[in-house]
């Protein structure tokens, strides 16, 4: 029988997670936090109003997955072209590790979607249910009016916000005109409407309620921050040789009187943290780099009439061995950074270089499986294929074909074929071999090669595609 002053057991719905209290930031003002918000209207102005820019009449930027084309301002990227995408996603991982090991979780702190939503989320719950305490007073009190006001005015916001991004989200997708059309008309189709949906509640759940618990637990960014950073790495760190002993103190009073440190103990920059940690503890997984530990502390120094800077960027050899920051600065270059650089400097040299220089059309050519080489009525050998040409320009081009690499052989086709803007053509391709010539290359399969040229740009390189002619033995 169990012990009547036991508390009864709770259900545990998520034992490998640790229960937490939730966490109630504190508004803070300052130089980081003015950069926070700049980086909010930055990113956000980019994100919703890009899907809306023109260009040669149709979205700036779209990756019609539909039609297979995608489009960023002047370029046209076909399926084929996904290379760029796998080389974009290497120069960003690259650029990613070089920012780390300079300057720690910068972009966790400034850029990071799941730092800006919460922050656009934490605004309004601000304005609609007051600062730190006012929040804890409102959730601990019963339900009421005011309460129930409150709680809805917040939840009608952030469901517009998450809404209006799911919508934005999906309109670099499907053209985001037809997109508002039907929106408005509604008239979305059911995988349109999914989509929509899918992300607004996305964000509505990230930014709106797990908020820090995706950045603990979620990301694998701050797994394996540890490997990128090393002690001359610039990040948020506590001055200890100078706050310790913490403890509070009246402003006149002398903390080495005091046996004190500058540290007041006063906790503000555990509450403005929006992970729940405390800085004075070391540099720690969840620290996401956003400086609101520092704006408040430099706050509370200047009230207290002391220096700024008891917590501030820094580097772990800075704080242990008190280097001045040009000093701190010069060992930022340091091998592990030169050759992150030197890697972001080769690689995108060479992306830029291979965007710039790619060709605006393709070809592709196969073998006609159902054709196999033949002799025709006059003792020729023919061999067929299939050829297609994709037109990566907006507006119809026409291309000529013409075969070299064997002796007397002739195209006997149609040498020109016309494809339309941001299209795709295919024709069959016959390639003949007169009999004088077939008679002395018997039984042989030998290597030719059919080069294709637009027709209005004479200048500009053939492409060129090999293949072999399969001469039957004569």
């Amino acid at each position: 029988m169990s012990n009547p002053r036991e508390p009864a057991a709770q259900p545990v719905f998520f034992p490998l997670l640790d229960q937490q209290q939730k966490i109630y930031p504190r508004s803070v003002s300052g130089r980081f936090a003015r950069w926070r918000w700049v980086m909010v209207w930055l990113t956000q102005i980019v994100f919703y109003g890009l899907p809306w820019l023109r260009w040669n009449g149709r979205q700036a930027v779209l990756f019609n997955l539909e039609d297979r084309h995608f489009y960023v301002f002047g370029l046209v990227l076909q399926p084929q072209d996904f290379i760029y995408l796998a080389a974009l996603l290497v120069l960003s991982a690259l650029a990613l590790f070089f920012v780390t090991a300079i300057a720690g979780r910068v972009w966790c702190g400034y850029a990071c979607p799941q730092t800006v939503y919460t922050e656009i989320f934490l605004w309004i719950e601000r304005h609609t249910e007051g600062d730190r305490s006012a929040r804890m007073r409102l959730d601990a009190r019963p339900w009421g009016l005011e309460k129930l006001l409150r709680k809805a005015g917040k939840q009608v916001a952030w469901i517009a916000i998450a809404l209006f991004t799911g919508f934005s989200f999906t309109g670099y997708f499907i053209p985001i005109h037809s997109l508002a059309g039907q929106s408005l008309a509604l008239t979305l189709t059911p995988w349109a409407t999914f989509w929509v949906f899918f992300y607004g509640f996305a964000t509505y759940g990230n930014a709106g309620f797990m908020r820090e618990q995706v950045c603990k637990y979620m990301c694998p960014y701050a797994r394996f921050q540890s490997a990128l950073i090393d002690m001359d790495s610039m990040v948020i760190a506590y001055d200890t040789k100078r706050g310790e002993n913490r403890g509070a103190r009246s402003r006149k009073a002398d903390p080495k009187a005091l046996g004190l440190g500058d540290c007041v103990d006063c906790t503000l920059c555990v509450q403005v943290c929006p992970t729940g940690i405390d800085i004075r503890n070391g540099l720690q997984n969840e620290c996401i780099a956003c400086a609101a530990c520092i704006d408040v502390c430099d706050e509370v120094m200047d009230k207290m009439g002391y220096a700024p800077g008891l917590i501030r960027y820094s580097s772990g050899n800075g704080i242990e061995q008190g280097w001045s920051v040009a000093r701190m600065l010069r060992r930022v270059w340091r091998p592990r950074v030169l050759v992150y650089a030197a890697l972001l400097l080769v690689l995108g040299s060479a992306f830029v270089w291979s965007v710039g220089n790619r060709s605006d059309y393709g070809v592709a050519l196969s073998r006609d499986r159902g054709a196999l080489a033949r002799q025709t009525g006059n003792g020729d050998v023919e061999n067929t294929y299939r050829m297609q040409i994709t037109n990566s320009l907006e507006r119809p081009r026409d291309y000529i074909t013409r075969v070299t690499g064997l002796e007397g052989l002739r195209l006997d086709t149609a040498a020109e074929l016309s494809v339309g803007a941001n299209g795709t053509a295919s024709m069959p391709v016959r390639l003949v071999l007169p009999l004088a010539w077939a008679q002395r290359h018997s039984g042989q399969t030998l290597p030719v090669a059919i080069e294709v040229l637009p027709v209005d740009g004479p200048t500009e390189p053939a492409l060129t595609v090999r293949t072999t002619f399969v001469v039957p033995r004569h």
